[in-house]
């Protein structure tokens, strides 16, 4: 994936990128994630959680040091925001980073991380200054081999269970002074436009299996035949295809949409939450349809529906919960009408 250029897509080409746009990226990511969600998951962590914020905020130094490695695929990155006590409260971070002689000290633990086993480095969040909340918080990068650095047991997951997921316990992890990402204070900041980006790719993951759901679905009715003719030409059929069909070209367009507002400078923040509400809950809804299509064949693992079931439901929780989704939808809104 790294010499196709899938693990940076939108990072220039003099860092080791592809040096396209996010339009680009989100296309890729749904047709990786078409075929196996759990690449499709690695890639996007690496993409949008990893490289985007040390492209956007990252110093030169930072650039040249963290970034080419991950670019070729050589190494992968992961985004440390969750905890064990704040799911969707990422304003909350119990984990703190103090200021030594020679750089940072990092106490807490981040939970639900992908890509965390195997990662290289990390872009972590941690309280600098607890009495200003979440403009307290800062971002920094913290490599693998740190001192103080462990990780927890790797999670035994419903579904993308190709790729890891873990805790990293922050033991009085140090860090050089240099690992600060942007300036202290700007961390939530840097979490939450990362988190507009990383639900662009999301969107896309989710997409694609939504996609892999129909092609199954498709192709099974086309040869199960009943009453005498494939189940394909059954009016319930049909309108189920009909039905999935429409929510992802529906959700696809909400994405592509997100992605041109993105690489034309423009906000994006609502429409990245409501392509990644869409897609997910298309992806959820056509991975169950697929499994009604297939009857029982669609229950046990000779076939893949049972795998695009289990994995399109955590699209509707990580990166933002559906529910989160629908706050960030209606705060826009309400700010779009003049009011606060």
């Amino acid at each position: 994936m790294g010499e196709l250029g899938l693990m940076a897509v939108d990072v220039p080409e003099n860092l080791g990128g592809s040096g396209l746009d996010y339009l680009a990226y989100s296309i890729a990511m749904e047709e990786i994630s078409r075929g196996c969600a759990s690449t499709g998951v690695i890639m996007s962590v690496n993409n949008s959680l990893y490289l985007g914020p040390i492209l956007k905020f990252g110093t030169e130094k930072q650039k040249e040091t963290f970034i080419p490695p991950f670019a070729a695929g050589e190494q992968i990155g992961c985004f440390a925001l969750s905890e064990p006590g704040n799911g969707s409260d990422a304003g909350a971070a119990s984990t703190v980073a103090r200021p030594s002689d020679d750089g940072w000290t990092l106490s807490g633990t981040k939970s639900w991380i992908t890509n965390g086993y195997e990662a290289e480095a990390s872009v972590v969040f941690a309280t600098t200054d607890t009495s200003k909340k979440h403009k307290g918080i800062s971002a920094f990068i913290v490599p693998k081999s740190a001192t103080g650095l462990s990780l927890g047991k790797k999670e035994d997951k419903l579904g993308i269970r190709g790729s890891s997921t873990c805790s990293l316990i922050f033991e009085d992890c140090s860090i050089p002074k240099d690992n600060l990402l942007g300036e202290p204070g700007l961390g939530f900041k840097i979490a939450m436009m990362s988190l507009d980006a990383g639900r662009i790719g999301i969107a896309s993951q989710a997409l694609g299996i939504a996609q892999a759901a129909l092609d199954c679905a498709v192709e099974y009715a086309s040869k199960r035949n009943a009453f005498g003719s494939p189940i394909l030409k059954l009016q319930t059929i049909q309108t189920k295809i009909a039905n999935m069909a429409l929510q992802i070209e529906s959700a696809r367009l909400l994405t592509w949409r997100a992605a041109a507002l993105k690489d034309s400078g423009k906000p994006f923040s609502k429409e990245a939450a409501m392509a990644k509400l869409a897609a997910s809950e298309a992806a959820t809804y056509s991975a169950h349809q697929c499994i009604q299509v297939l009857g029982g064949m669609g229950y046990v693992t000779d076939m893949p529906a049972e795998r695009h079931y289990r994995d399109a439901r955590i699209t509707e929780i990580y990166e933002g919960t559906s529910e989160i989704q629908r706050l960030v939808i209606a705060s826009n809104i309400i700010k779009e009408y003049g009011y606060s």
